[in-house]
């Protein structure tokens, strides 16, 4: 640990920066349907270029958050298969997923979340808002936002352009890596296709077989002015994974799981625009398919969801120190299933929010009124403020979340006629409630920034899976009396704190660039109860995560790495341990003639043996390489 503190402070001596991470003043972030400058919105926020994806070691979204400041991706499975994303610790539940500004959150369970249906060159920009975000965003925002927003949507640019782009990788257990886009654009339409493939038989599991995944995602988006003031956009995906489960959801020696999961993804937008005024409807289609089966003799569970959900926004500019935005948003969820039976859920929200600036001072009030069928009605008030001194930005906020149970949270297992064991659902299951607090501060200049913000969240009836006798479990019908079971409580109050720290410097020189980011995310959450839950269990303790370039003429070195802290946890039916540290590293190196580029990369460099959730193992040190070109 402290020849990693070391090396990170020699390196900022040495002038290192990560330009592809935007500085306070020079963005504009999107405040739910608004726009506004990133240095007067009072949060911490992380904006990530689109193109990192194709500059780092990385093959999916889930593993380019991995490596963003602040973000914890504990993956049970590599290049997309699955990853739960966590923000400022708590649940993988508590993390809001948009894209394009509309929810991407799966109603059969977060689990799902990292599954985003969108193709790397597609992808304008990421958009990370830590801390709390609900009255914006939506209730479910605990410990942020992730936001996706697609090339199509932005739509900023008006000269004529057309690029096609493709990457084709090989390496080591099969692996083939594949992607590709197309985009047109002109002073009336803009045009995009992208595909993604993710192909391997993987490494060896425990049980013998392999960590195999097919993976491949497909989408289009089209947006064109069809009168003055008004513009219409739509954005389809189709994403389909076929992988090895092996030990994702239990720690039983029995488990040799396989899961399919198939996503469709429709999102239609109307837009009118005029000089002080923006109006916005929203239309969301998404479905879910998964299929899940334990072992070969078992019977496979089939899980058919959707998500309608439909929005309009109003924003407004009264003058230039105050703006508004006001909006509706409606929203069902449903789900067919033979393992957790057949429900559906309504959701709708009133929501509000303004900017207003007072000399110096920035305020950005906003709040949410929600009526659910799940929990009845809430509101969420929201305030973040942001004061400038020169190079200096000070910043503060306070917001209330609810999250109500998933439909695995609430019926997991509920159909089968015999469960020896695993996760067991609880239909009784109250809303979680938070309140969160932060402070923080940022410094910029022309080369570098950092910031640190402190924080800590207050939560009431947080819902989380907790080791269970079956004798305890209130609807134990077709539960085995000798199994071994978790079960999905409310726990009293968990109380979370923690301290988020970034520095990123950068170095431009006549045939050199080198670049660094580094952050440090340090948490600490005490619960109310003796026994402690599985998922505020496993969330780091402490938290770095690097990214280094180094460019010299037409060559690219990148390197990722991360190190974690965190609670150990033993397994000795499937002999598996999570350690209580790991130190993750990979390489990627590229060499760019005209339009082609040829590379070499080199995941977990150290061959170390670690998993992020007990059971599931992480491949060892894997080698690959390729070709991209672009015209």
């Amino acid at each position: 640990m402290k020849k990693i503190f070391l090396l990170s402070f020699v390196l900022l001596n040495k002038n290192c920066f990560s330009q592809e991470i935007s500085t306070l003043e020079n963005v504009n972030i999107t405040n739910s349907r608004s726009f506004q400058k990133n240095s007067i919105s009072g949060k911490n926020i992380t904006i990530i270029d689109g193109s990192m994806f194709e500059k780092l070691p990385i093959l999916s979204i889930d593993e380019l958050l991995k490596y963003s400041a602040g973000v914890e991706t504990q993956q049970r499975g590599p290049a997309g298969s699955q990853a739960d994303i966590i923000i400022r610790g708590g649940t993988f539940q508590q993390v809001l997923i948009l894209m394009d500004g509309m929810k991407l959150n799966d109603p059969i369970t977060g689990h799902f979340s990292g599954y985003i249906p969108i193709t790397p060159s597609e992808i304008a920009r990421i958009e990370i808002i830590k801390g709390p975000a609900a009255a914006i965003y939506g209730s479910e925002a605990v410990g942020g936002v992730i936001n996706i927003i697609s090339k199509t949507f932005i739509n900023k640019e008006t000269s004529t352009k057309e690029k096609f782009e493709a990457i084709v990788g090989f390496g080591e257990f099969g692996l083939l890596n594949a992607h590709s886009g197309y985009h047109k654009k002109n002073n009336k339409y803009q045009f995009n296709l992208g595909a993604l493939s993710n192909n391997a038989e993987g490494q060896l599991l425990r049980s013998g077989n392999r960590g195999y995944f097919r993976n491949n995602t497909f989408s289009g988006s089209y947006s064109s002015t069809i009168r003055k003031k008004w513009q219409f956009m739509i954005h389809s995906s189709l994403d389909y994974r076929d992988f090895s489960a092996e030990n994702f959801y239990t720690t039983f020696k029995s488990d040799t799981a396989i899961e399919k999961i198939k996503t469709l993804w429709n999102h239609a937008k109307l837009k009118k625009t005029t000089n002080k005024k923006t109006d916005e409807i929203d239309f969301v289609f998404k479905s879910s398919k998964d299929y899940y089966l334990y072992n070969p003799s078992s019977t496979a569970n089939e899980n058919n969801s959707s998500i309608i959900n439909l929005q309009y926004a109003h924003h407004g500019i009264l003058s230039s120190n105050f703006n508004f935005l006001y909006g509706l948003m409606v929203e069902q969820k449903n789900i067919l299933s033979n393992d957790r039976g057949n429900h559906s859920n309504n959701h709708a929200a009133l929501f509000g929010s303004s900017s207003i600036q007072l000399n110096k001072l920035n305020f950005n009030p906003g709040i949410r009124f929600i009526a659910d069928e799940n929990y009845g009605f809430n509101f969420l008030p929201q305030l973040n403020a942001s004061i400038p001194f020169e190079r200096i930005l000070f910043r503060g906020g306070v917001g209330k979340a609810i999250r109500a149970a998933d439909f695995t949270e609430r019926y997991n297992n509920f159909n089968k006629p015999l469960v020896r064991g695993g996760s067991i659902g609880n239909p009784d299951l109250t809303a979680e409630k938070s309140l969160s607090y932060e402070v923080g501060m940022d410094f910029s200049s022309k080369h570098f920034r950092i910031s640190g913000t402190s924080f800590y969240r207050d939560q009431n009836q947080l819902i989380d899976f907790v080791n269970t006798a079956f004798k305890e479990i209130p609807r134990n019908q077709n539960l085995d009396s000798n199994g071994q079971f978790s079960f999905a409580k409310n726990i009293k109050s968990v109380n979370t704190k923690g301290l988020e720290f970034e520095i990123n410097y950068f170095l431009k020189l006549k045939k050199m660039n080198f670049s660094f980011n580094n952050a440090f995310l340090l948490l600490d959450s005490k619960t109310s109860d003796s026994i402690p839950s599985y998922y505020i269990l496993s969330h780091a303790k402490l938290l770095i995560q690097q990214r280094i370039n180094l460019t010299y003429n037409k060559t690219d070195i990148n390197i990722t790495s991360v190190y974690k802290e965190r609670n150990p946890q033993t397994a000795s039916s499937i002999n598996a341990i999570t350690s209580r540290s790991y130190w993750l590293m990979n390489l990627k190196i590229q060499h760019h003639l005209n339009k082609f580029c040829a590379f070499i990369g080199v995941n977990n460099i150290g061959d170390i043996n670690y998993s992020d959730l007990l059971g599931s193992k992480m491949p060892g040190r894997w080698t690959s390489g390729g070709i991209s070109f672009k015209f």
